[in-house]
């Protein structure tokens, strides 16, 4: 029976970031992944194909409908979705690959099959030919992730109703395409399909788009992706679908039912502890399933720990890889920690939206008194150069410290400009450093100083 410091087992960003700082700080790791490539969801059927599907089906409507306003004259434009699905598929084993490199690199083992927690320390791995192969080591990280979650009496067939999985990997554009849920991967897939030809109908149950998001920047998006198409329904309880001849029908709990060619499931995900053992061994979770840990990420079993969508806080693929972190940091150097807080969520649709921090309900429930300043993209020159104008920076601020609680952008590249209010808010700065930077001109950054001058009621250029 093979010995190890660590046994971690999944091999997503939680998982595999996990062994490789673990080998780093000069642990034996080994990983036990139960598919045949490294990467987990993310890697394989989530962030990366998902963000390489949006970026060329982005690419795809500017070169159709706005190449001509820059001079450049393409002639008619054609989909060919095989060839998009092929780079799509490529972009995806270099990362796989990349992270197999990785462990090669670092001398991380790896185990193929389902990992079971047989007690502190003792992993079975069931192999896919029936073998079980044992494994012991003084430390085990359960990291498998999540999975969709189910909806009473909506069935998954994978071919007429499908989850996130299949919908990277459709083989034709549906005429008409049903999302349930209009969350992050509802929208950003749901856009996809929409710029390559769909009719995309989005159904949600909730009174709004994106209900985790600061509320003025989700009314904003559904602004913005009605004006795309997207035919966004929300207060709407689905109550169950019914596969026809033609397609699917969706039935709703006031009024009629809708009719689609495929309908996407996207009501959120699920912890994945299917074939874990949890209860066997001794690990707690909660009602929703969630494995149960103490600020040392420790389970109830001492000597297992449990991160990233296994346990509370975003489900988000780098809060996966900060746990996966601070967790070996902890059982190395006993330090190691992980500000829920401070995690940006963001949604990579077009125009992108992200935020970090506490959004302006909260604020208000808490009783916490606030400034805001607010700067639209329209009002920012490198904007309006690559014609990107939608959109807008939301800075909440302290009304008596000046101390920034949070941030929520809608506009081009938000994922990247929200980088630099997770710092601010790490780092305790005010709206009047941020405003107080030097940022580049011309850049979209601008907005981002602009709008912290707007808490203070000197935006420059508004």
């Amino acid at each position: 029976m093979p010995d190890f410091d660590l046994i971690v087992i999944g091999a997503g960003p939680g998982g595999y970031v996990a062994a490789i700082r673990a080998a780093q700080l000069g642990l034996t790791v080994a990983c036990v992944e139960k598919e045949d490539v490294l990467g987990g969801t993310c890697v394989r059927v989530g962030c990366i194909p998902s963000k390489v599907l949006l970026e060329s089906s982005e690419r795809f409507v500017m070169a159709r409908d706005h190449l001509a306003e820059h001079g450049v004259v393409v002639g008619d434009v054609t989909l060919d979705l095989g060839a998009m699905m092929e780079r799509k598929d490529a972009v995806v084993k270099s990362n796989t690959d990349g992270v197999a490199y990785l462990f090669k690199k670092h001398g991380i083992e790896r185990f193929t099959g389902v990992g079971e927690l047989r007690g502190r320390g003792h992993v079975v791995v069931h192999g896919a030919d029936g073998e079980e192969q044992e494994l012991h080591a003084e430390h085990v990280i359960l990291a498998t992730g999540s999975r969709v979650a189910s909806l009473q009496g909506v069935e998954v067939d994978g071919e007429r109703v499908i989850t996130s999985d299949h919908a990277i990997a459709l083989q034709e554009v549906p005429k008409h395409l049903v999302v349930i849920g209009a969350g992050v991967i509802g929208l950003e897939l749901g856009s996809v399909w929409a710029r390559l030809g769909a009719k995309v109908t989005v159904l949600e149950y909730l009174d709004r788009v994106l209900p985790t998001m600061d509320e003025e920047i989700s009314r904003e998006a559904k602004k913005v992706f009605t004006r795309q198409g997207l035919d966004i329904r929300t207060g709407v309880a689905v109550t169950g679908t019914k596969r026809t001849k033609q397609g699917v029908t969706v039935s709703v709990a006031e009024g009629d039912a809708v009719k689609a060619d495929v309908v996407l499931l996207a009501t959120g995900r699920a912890p994945n502890t299917e074939g874990l053992g949890l209860e066997a061994a001794g690990v707690a979770t909660d009602a929703k399933g969630f494995v149960t840990v103490d600020e040392r990420f420790t389970t109830s079993l001492d000597g297992v720990y449990a991160i990233g969508d296994l346990i509370h806080g975003p489900m988000l693929a780098h809060k996966a890889e900060d746990d996966g972190v601070a967790v070996v940091e902890r059982i190395v150097t006993g330090h190691g920690h992980v500000d829920y807080d401070l995690v940006p969520n963001v949604v990579y649709t077009e125009p992108e939206i992200a935020s970090v921090g506490a959004t302006e309900e909260q604020l208000k429930e808490s009783g916490v008194p606030y400034r805001k300043g607010v700067f639209p993209y329209q009002a920012n020159g490198r904007a309006r150069a690559i014609g990107a104008t939608d959109g807008k920076v939301k800075l909440l601020a302290h009304k008596e410290t000046d101390r920034l609680l949070g941030a929520h952008i809608i506009g081009a590249r938000a994922g990247d400009l929200i980088a630099e209010l997770v710092a601010a808010l790490a780092f305790h700065a005010s709206s009047e450093d941020v405003a107080r930077l030097s940022h580049a001109h011309p850049t979209l950054a601008e907005v981002v100083k602009e709008a912290a001058l707007a808490v203070d009621g000197r935006a420059l250029h508004i």
